[in-house]
Protein backbone atom coordinates (compact mmCIF):
# COMPACT_ATOMS: atom_id res chain seq x y z
CA UNK A 1 0.00 0.00 0.00
CA UNK A 2 1.46 3.10 -0.93
CA UNK A 3 0.46 6.08 1.35
CA UNK A 4 0.59 9.97 -0.11
CA UNK A 5 2.29 12.29 2.20
CA UNK A 6 -0.13 15.22 1.97
CA UNK A 7 0.67 17.02 5.38
CA UNK A 8 3.19 19.55 3.49
CA UNK A 9 1.31 19.79 0.64
CA UNK A 10 -1.80 21.01 2.76
CA UNK A 11 0.23 23.19 5.34
CA UNK A 12 1.54 25.12 1.76
CA UNK A 13 -1.68 24.94 -0.60
CA UNK A 14 -2.99 28.41 0.23
CA UNK A 15 -0.03 30.45 -0.27
CA UNK A 16 0.71 28.03 -3.83
CA UNK A 17 0.94 29.47 -6.83
CA UNK A 18 -2.42 28.21 -8.85
CA UNK A 19 -0.19 27.16 -11.87
CA UNK A 20 2.25 25.20 -9.71
CA UNK A 21 -0.30 22.70 -8.65
CA UNK A 22 0.91 20.33 -11.55
CA UNK A 23 4.75 20.36 -9.41
CA UNK A 24 2.92 19.90 -7.04
CA UNK A 25 1.20 16.72 -7.64
CA UNK A 26 3.69 15.70 -9.59
CA UNK A 27 6.26 15.32 -6.34
CA UNK A 28 3.58 13.15 -5.04
CA UNK A 29 3.70 10.97 -7.63
CA UNK A 30 7.19 10.26 -7.21
CA UNK A 31 5.97 7.96 -3.79
CA UNK A 32 5.03 5.37 -5.80
CA UNK A 33 7.14 5.55 -8.96
CA UNK A 34 5.39 8.03 -11.45
CA UNK A 35 6.69 9.53 -13.66
CA UNK A 36 5.41 11.81 -16.64
CA UNK A 37 2.32 13.53 -14.39
CA UNK A 38 -0.45 15.77 -16.67
CA UNK A 39 -3.47 17.19 -15.74
CA UNK A 40 -6.53 17.35 -18.26
CA UNK A 41 -9.25 19.89 -17.47
CA UNK A 42 -12.53 19.46 -19.49
CA UNK A 43 -13.72 22.78 -21.16
CA UNK A 44 -16.73 23.83 -20.58
CA UNK A 45 -18.54 22.23 -23.45
CA UNK A 46 -17.54 19.21 -22.41
CA UNK A 47 -15.60 18.16 -25.89
CA UNK A 48 -12.13 18.44 -24.91
CA UNK A 49 -9.79 17.89 -22.02
CA UNK A 50 -7.41 20.49 -22.04
CA UNK A 51 -3.53 20.17 -20.38
CA UNK A 52 -2.63 22.05 -17.67
CA UNK A 53 0.91 23.91 -17.75
CA UNK A 54 3.63 24.16 -14.80
CA UNK A 55 5.17 27.02 -14.83
CA UNK A 56 8.53 25.42 -13.43
CA UNK A 57 7.82 22.91 -16.35
CA UNK A 58 10.96 23.57 -19.61
CA UNK A 59 9.03 20.84 -21.77
CA UNK A 60 6.48 21.07 -24.25
CA UNK A 61 2.58 20.40 -22.88
CA UNK A 62 1.16 17.39 -24.17
CA UNK A 63 -1.85 18.35 -27.07
CA UNK A 64 -5.25 18.61 -26.00
CA UNK A 65 -7.04 15.50 -26.23
CA UNK A 66 -10.92 14.75 -27.13
CA UNK A 67 -13.30 13.44 -24.56
CA UNK A 68 -14.65 11.23 -27.49
CA UNK A 69 -12.43 8.35 -28.96
CA UNK A 70 -9.37 8.80 -26.88
CA UNK A 71 -7.71 6.94 -23.55
CA UNK A 72 -7.88 10.00 -21.31
CA UNK A 73 -11.69 10.71 -22.88
CA UNK A 74 -12.94 7.08 -21.55
CA UNK A 75 -11.54 8.02 -18.17
CA UNK A 76 -13.78 11.08 -17.94
CA UNK A 77 -16.33 9.49 -19.07
CA UNK A 78 -16.51 6.03 -17.30
CA UNK A 79 -14.97 7.75 -14.00
CA UNK A 80 -13.09 4.93 -14.28
CA UNK A 81 -8.89 4.29 -14.27
CA UNK A 82 -7.93 3.21 -18.04
CA UNK A 83 -4.61 1.96 -18.82
CA UNK A 84 -1.91 0.92 -21.76
CA UNK A 85 0.86 -0.79 -21.78
CA UNK A 86 3.84 0.92 -23.16
CA UNK A 87 7.72 0.58 -23.79
CA UNK A 88 8.37 3.10 -20.55
CA UNK A 89 6.08 1.56 -18.33
CA UNK A 90 1.95 1.40 -17.82
CA UNK A 91 0.63 4.49 -18.83
CA UNK A 92 -2.59 5.15 -16.58
CA UNK A 93 -5.80 7.89 -16.64
CA UNK A 94 -7.91 8.61 -13.89
CA UNK A 95 -10.19 11.10 -13.64
CA UNK A 96 -10.10 14.06 -11.56
CA UNK A 97 -13.19 15.28 -9.39
CA UNK A 98 -14.39 17.64 -7.24
CA UNK A 99 -16.29 16.43 -4.75
CA UNK A 100 -18.81 14.26 -7.34
CA UNK A 101 -18.26 16.67 -10.53
CA UNK A 102 -15.95 15.56 -13.07
CA UNK A 103 -13.55 17.99 -14.01
CA UNK A 104 -10.83 16.36 -15.86
CA UNK A 105 -8.13 13.60 -15.74
CA UNK A 106 -5.33 12.60 -14.47
CA UNK A 107 -2.16 10.97 -16.35
CA UNK A 108 0.58 9.66 -15.57
CA UNK A 109 3.04 6.65 -16.09
CA UNK A 110 3.95 3.51 -13.59
CA UNK A 111 6.52 0.76 -13.46
CA UNK A 112 3.81 -2.06 -13.49
CA UNK A 113 -0.10 -2.12 -13.13
CA UNK A 114 -0.26 -4.00 -9.85
CA UNK A 115 -3.52 -3.28 -7.29
CA UNK A 116 -1.64 -0.77 -4.54
CA UNK A 117 0.23 1.09 -7.38
CA UNK A 118 -2.99 2.08 -9.69
CA UNK A 119 -5.07 2.46 -6.60
CA UNK A 120 -2.64 5.55 -5.39
CA UNK A 121 -2.95 6.77 -9.12
CA UNK A 122 -6.78 7.02 -8.25
CA UNK A 123 -6.09 8.94 -4.84
CA UNK A 124 -3.51 10.86 -6.60
CA UNK A 125 -6.48 11.84 -8.91
CA UNK A 126 -8.86 12.92 -5.73
CA UNK A 127 -6.22 14.65 -4.13
CA UNK A 128 -5.64 16.78 -7.65
CA UNK A 129 -9.45 17.41 -7.60
CA UNK A 130 -9.64 18.79 -4.10
CA UNK A 131 -6.42 21.17 -4.63
CA UNK A 132 -7.63 22.35 -8.03
CA UNK A 133 -10.97 23.13 -6.10
CA UNK A 134 -9.52 25.03 -3.17
CA UNK A 135 -7.35 26.96 -5.30
CA UNK A 136 -9.90 27.67 -7.71
CA UNK A 137 -12.18 29.79 -5.24
CA UNK A 138 -8.71 32.30 -5.30
CA UNK A 139 -7.31 32.26 -8.43
CA UNK A 140 -9.50 32.59 -12.10
CA UNK A 141 -6.64 30.53 -13.72
CA UNK A 142 -8.63 26.93 -13.41
CA UNK A 143 -11.62 28.61 -15.14
CA UNK A 144 -10.05 30.56 -17.74
CA UNK A 145 -7.92 27.14 -18.57
CA UNK A 146 -11.29 25.63 -19.06
CA UNK A 147 -12.46 27.93 -22.00
CA UNK A 148 -11.79 26.95 -25.40
CA UNK A 149 -13.13 29.99 -26.56
CA UNK A 150 -13.85 33.49 -25.50
CA UNK A 151 -16.68 33.52 -23.59
CA UNK A 152 -19.49 36.14 -23.84
CA UNK A 153 -20.21 38.38 -20.40
CA UNK A 154 -23.62 36.85 -20.43
CA UNK A 155 -22.42 33.03 -20.65
CA UNK A 156 -19.46 34.33 -17.63
CA UNK A 157 -22.37 35.38 -15.77
CA UNK A 158 -24.87 32.43 -16.05
CA UNK A 159 -21.69 29.87 -15.45
CA UNK A 160 -20.50 31.81 -12.17
CA UNK A 161 -24.49 31.42 -10.96
CA UNK A 162 -24.15 27.60 -11.23
CA UNK A 163 -23.65 24.88 -8.82
CA UNK A 164 -21.23 22.05 -9.95
CA UNK A 165 -22.92 19.99 -12.85
CA UNK A 166 -22.62 17.12 -11.31
CA UNK A 167 -23.80 15.69 -7.49
CA UNK A 168 -23.94 11.85 -6.37
CA UNK A 169 -25.08 10.14 -3.48
CA UNK A 170 -26.19 6.91 -2.49
CA UNK A 171 -29.65 8.48 -2.30
CA UNK A 172 -29.91 10.46 -5.32
CA UNK A 173 -27.87 11.78 -8.38
CA UNK A 174 -28.05 15.40 -9.81
CA UNK A 175 -26.42 16.36 -13.52
CA UNK A 176 -26.82 19.35 -15.77
CA UNK A 177 -25.56 21.28 -18.46
CA UNK A 178 -26.13 24.84 -20.14
CA UNK A 179 -25.78 25.36 -24.11
CA UNK A 180 -24.65 27.29 -26.29
CA UNK A 181 -21.80 26.29 -23.64
CA UNK A 182 -19.65 30.05 -24.69
CA UNK A 183 -22.88 32.00 -25.29
CA UNK A 184 -25.43 31.23 -23.04
CA UNK A 185 -27.44 33.50 -21.32
CA UNK A 186 -30.84 33.17 -19.61
CA UNK A 187 -30.95 29.59 -18.83
CA UNK A 188 -30.14 28.27 -15.31
CA UNK A 189 -30.47 25.46 -12.97
CA UNK A 190 -29.72 25.17 -9.31
CA UNK A 191 -30.26 22.85 -7.07
CA UNK A 192 -29.13 22.24 -2.95
CA UNK A 193 -29.28 19.38 -0.68
CA UNK A 194 -30.20 19.73 3.00
CA UNK A 195 -30.28 16.35 4.39
CA UNK A 196 -33.43 14.62 3.43
CA UNK A 197 -34.61 17.27 1.14
CA UNK A 198 -33.16 18.23 -2.46
CA UNK A 199 -34.37 21.49 -3.72
CA UNK A 200 -34.03 21.78 -7.46
CA UNK A 201 -34.65 24.75 -9.65
CA UNK A 202 -34.91 25.03 -13.49
CA UNK A 203 -35.15 28.77 -15.18
CA UNK A 204 -35.36 30.53 -18.37
CA UNK A 205 -35.65 34.24 -18.70
CA UNK A 206 -37.15 36.34 -21.12
CA UNK A 207 -34.46 37.11 -24.18
CA UNK A 208 -31.04 36.95 -25.03
CA UNK A 209 -27.69 38.02 -23.85
CA UNK A 210 -26.89 40.49 -21.38
CA UNK A 211 -30.57 41.64 -19.94
CA UNK A 212 -31.40 37.73 -20.14
CA UNK A 213 -28.45 37.20 -17.80
CA UNK A 214 -29.39 39.94 -15.48
CA UNK A 215 -32.56 38.52 -15.07
CA UNK A 216 -31.55 35.11 -14.76
CA UNK A 217 -29.15 36.26 -11.92
CA UNK A 218 -32.49 38.45 -10.00
CA UNK A 219 -34.38 34.77 -10.01
CA UNK A 220 -31.58 32.88 -8.94
CA UNK A 221 -30.42 35.15 -6.28
CA UNK A 222 -34.57 35.48 -4.82
CA UNK A 223 -34.71 31.52 -5.26
CA UNK A 224 -31.88 31.19 -2.99
CA UNK A 225 -32.57 33.51 -0.23
CA UNK A 226 -36.07 31.96 0.55
CA UNK A 227 -34.98 28.63 0.02
CA UNK A 228 -32.02 29.24 2.71
CA UNK A 229 -34.23 30.80 4.79
CA UNK A 230 -36.53 27.66 4.91
CA UNK A 231 -39.56 29.23 3.19
CA UNK A 232 -41.94 26.73 1.89
CA UNK A 233 -42.37 25.90 -2.07
CA UNK A 234 -45.31 27.30 -2.70
CA UNK A 235 -43.80 31.09 -0.71
CA UNK A 236 -40.76 30.71 -2.81
CA UNK A 237 -42.67 30.00 -6.06
CA UNK A 238 -44.78 33.19 -5.16
CA UNK A 239 -41.63 35.59 -3.95
CA UNK A 240 -40.17 34.78 -7.46
CA UNK A 241 -43.32 36.36 -9.40
CA UNK A 242 -43.83 39.62 -6.77
CA UNK A 243 -39.62 39.75 -7.14
CA UNK A 244 -39.61 40.09 -10.94
CA UNK A 245 -42.82 41.82 -11.42
CA UNK A 246 -42.12 44.63 -8.69
CA UNK A 247 -38.32 44.94 -10.73
CA UNK A 248 -39.43 44.66 -14.48
CA UNK A 249 -42.82 46.18 -13.73
CA UNK A 250 -44.25 43.49 -16.70
CA UNK A 251 -41.31 44.00 -19.12
CA UNK A 252 -39.75 40.89 -18.23
CA UNK A 253 -40.39 37.62 -17.00
CA UNK A 254 -38.72 33.97 -16.13
CA UNK A 255 -40.39 30.45 -16.77
CA UNK A 256 -39.43 27.42 -14.47
CA UNK A 257 -39.95 24.62 -11.87
CA UNK A 258 -39.18 24.58 -8.53
CA UNK A 259 -39.24 20.97 -7.07
CA UNK A 260 -38.14 19.45 -3.16
CA UNK A 261 -37.27 15.74 -3.00
CA UNK A 262 -37.65 14.19 0.06
CA UNK A 263 -34.25 11.85 -0.74
CA UNK A 264 -35.38 9.43 1.93
CA UNK A 265 -39.29 9.09 0.84
CA UNK A 266 -39.27 9.70 -2.82
CA UNK A 267 -41.90 12.21 -1.73
CA UNK A 268 -41.50 14.88 -4.72
CA UNK A 269 -43.43 18.29 -4.93
CA UNK A 270 -43.07 20.74 -7.49
CA UNK A 271 -44.44 23.86 -9.14
CA UNK A 272 -44.64 25.23 -12.53
CA UNK A 273 -44.10 28.90 -14.03
CA UNK A 274 -45.41 28.33 -17.48
CA UNK A 275 -42.45 25.88 -18.26
CA UNK A 276 -42.43 22.62 -20.63
CA UNK A 277 -43.26 19.24 -18.59
CA UNK A 278 -40.66 17.29 -17.39
CA UNK A 279 -39.89 13.78 -17.95
CA UNK A 280 -40.97 11.07 -15.62
CA UNK A 281 -38.34 8.07 -15.90
CA UNK A 282 -39.04 4.93 -14.52
CA UNK A 283 -37.90 1.18 -15.42
CA UNK A 284 -35.47 2.44 -17.76
CA UNK A 285 -37.69 4.01 -19.91
CA UNK A 286 -39.68 7.20 -20.21
CA UNK A 287 -42.95 6.65 -19.01
CA UNK A 288 -44.58 10.23 -20.02
CA UNK A 289 -44.15 13.78 -18.02
CA UNK A 290 -45.03 14.90 -14.73
CA UNK A 291 -48.05 17.49 -14.79
CA UNK A 292 -48.72 20.14 -13.02
CA UNK A 293 -51.14 22.81 -13.19
CA UNK A 294 -48.98 25.75 -14.17
CA UNK A 295 -49.48 29.62 -13.46
CA UNK A 296 -48.03 32.41 -15.56
CA UNK A 297 -44.36 32.94 -15.88
CA UNK A 298 -42.77 34.93 -13.07
CA UNK A 299 -43.21 38.19 -13.65
CA UNK A 300 -46.70 37.77 -15.40
CA UNK A 301 -49.05 37.07 -12.69
CA UNK A 302 -50.94 39.09 -10.44
CA UNK A 303 -50.57 39.74 -6.26
CA UNK A 304 -52.82 36.72 -4.64
CA UNK A 305 -51.85 34.40 -7.21
CA UNK A 306 -51.57 30.87 -5.68
CA UNK A 307 -49.45 28.18 -7.34
CA UNK A 308 -50.67 24.91 -7.38
CA UNK A 309 -48.02 22.38 -5.74
CA UNK A 310 -48.21 19.22 -7.60
CA UNK A 311 -47.29 15.40 -5.36
CA UNK A 312 -45.58 12.17 -7.11
CA UNK A 313 -44.79 9.45 -5.42
CA UNK A 314 -41.10 7.99 -6.73
CA UNK A 315 -40.35 4.48 -7.58
CA UNK A 316 -36.39 3.67 -6.42
CA UNK A 317 -34.74 3.97 -9.74
CA UNK A 318 -37.12 6.91 -10.97
CA UNK A 319 -35.54 10.09 -12.62
CA UNK A 320 -36.71 13.23 -13.84
CA UNK A 321 -35.69 14.87 -16.61
CA UNK A 322 -35.60 18.53 -16.73
CA UNK A 323 -35.26 21.01 -20.12
CA UNK A 324 -36.15 24.17 -21.41
CA UNK A 325 -37.75 25.01 -24.43
CA UNK A 326 -34.86 25.89 -26.16
CA UNK A 327 -34.26 21.79 -26.16
CA UNK A 328 -36.81 21.22 -28.45
CA UNK A 329 -37.15 24.49 -30.39
CA UNK A 330 -35.26 26.40 -33.06
CA UNK A 331 -34.36 26.25 -36.54
CA UNK A 332 -32.10 23.21 -36.60
CA UNK A 333 -30.00 22.06 -39.16
CA UNK A 334 -33.03 19.85 -40.76
CA UNK A 335 -35.27 23.24 -40.75
CA UNK A 336 -36.53 22.53 -37.28
CA UNK A 337 -35.95 22.19 -33.69
CA UNK A 338 -35.47 18.50 -32.22
CA UNK A 339 -38.74 18.38 -31.26
CA UNK A 340 -40.29 16.91 -27.98
CA UNK A 341 -40.95 13.32 -29.49
CA UNK A 342 -37.34 13.12 -30.77
CA UNK A 343 -36.05 14.22 -27.44
CA UNK A 344 -37.85 12.02 -25.49
CA UNK A 345 -36.54 9.23 -27.54
CA UNK A 346 -33.23 10.35 -27.12
CA UNK A 347 -33.82 10.22 -23.11
CA UNK A 348 -35.35 7.20 -23.52
CA UNK A 349 -32.51 5.55 -25.21
CA UNK A 350 -29.33 6.55 -22.91
CA UNK A 351 -32.04 5.45 -19.77
CA UNK A 352 -32.02 1.84 -21.56
CA UNK A 353 -28.15 1.55 -22.15
CA UNK A 354 -27.86 2.07 -17.63
CA UNK A 355 -25.56 5.39 -18.15
CA UNK A 356 -25.37 7.56 -15.17
CA UNK A 357 -27.31 10.76 -14.87
CA UNK A 358 -24.50 12.58 -15.86
CA UNK A 359 -23.78 10.71 -19.02
CA UNK A 360 -27.23 10.86 -20.32
CA UNK A 361 -27.09 14.80 -20.09
CA UNK A 362 -23.82 14.70 -21.80
CA UNK A 363 -25.30 12.50 -24.61
CA UNK A 364 -28.58 14.32 -24.86
CA UNK A 365 -26.73 17.63 -24.82
CA UNK A 366 -24.55 16.70 -27.50
CA UNK A 367 -27.22 15.51 -29.68
CA UNK A 368 -29.29 18.76 -29.57
CA UNK A 369 -25.81 20.72 -30.53
CA UNK A 370 -25.12 18.70 -33.31
CA UNK A 371 -29.04 19.05 -34.62
CA UNK A 372 -28.20 22.54 -34.77
CA UNK A 373 -24.84 22.46 -36.46
CA UNK A 374 -23.25 23.42 -33.53
CA UNK A 375 -25.21 26.81 -33.32
CA UNK A 376 -28.75 26.80 -31.41
CA UNK A 377 -31.02 29.99 -32.09
CA UNK A 378 -31.57 29.69 -28.39
CA UNK A 379 -30.48 28.73 -25.15
CA UNK A 380 -30.73 24.56 -24.05
CA UNK A 381 -30.72 23.78 -20.56
CA UNK A 382 -30.81 19.56 -19.56
CA UNK A 383 -31.11 18.80 -15.64
CA UNK A 384 -31.54 15.21 -14.79
CA UNK A 385 -32.37 13.95 -11.07
CA UNK A 386 -32.26 10.45 -10.28
CA UNK A 387 -33.61 9.44 -7.12
CA UNK A 388 -31.66 5.78 -6.11
CA UNK A 389 -33.69 4.97 -3.01
CA UNK A 390 -33.53 5.46 0.61
CA UNK A 391 -29.85 4.33 2.03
Amino acid sequence: MYDLNLTPLLRSNLSQRPESVPAAIESLGTAFGAVDIVIYLVDFGQLFLEPLGDDSAHHELPQREEVSGTMAGRAFLTQRPVTAERAEGTRVWVPIREGSDRTGVLALTIPDAEPDRLQACEDLGSVAGYIIAVNARVSDVFNLHRRRKSMTLAASMQWDLLPPLVFRSPSVDVAGQLEPAYEVGGDCFDYAINWPVLDVAIMDSMGHGLNSAMLAGLAVGCYRHDRRHGHALSDMHRALESTIRDRYEGNGFVTGQLAQLNVETGQLRWTNAGHPLPFHIRGERVIGHLDCRPTLPWGLGRDGDHPTVADVSLEPGDGLFFYTDGAIEGKGELGGGLGLERLMDLVGRSVSDQLPADEIVRLVDRAIVEHHNEKLDDDATLLMVQWNGSR
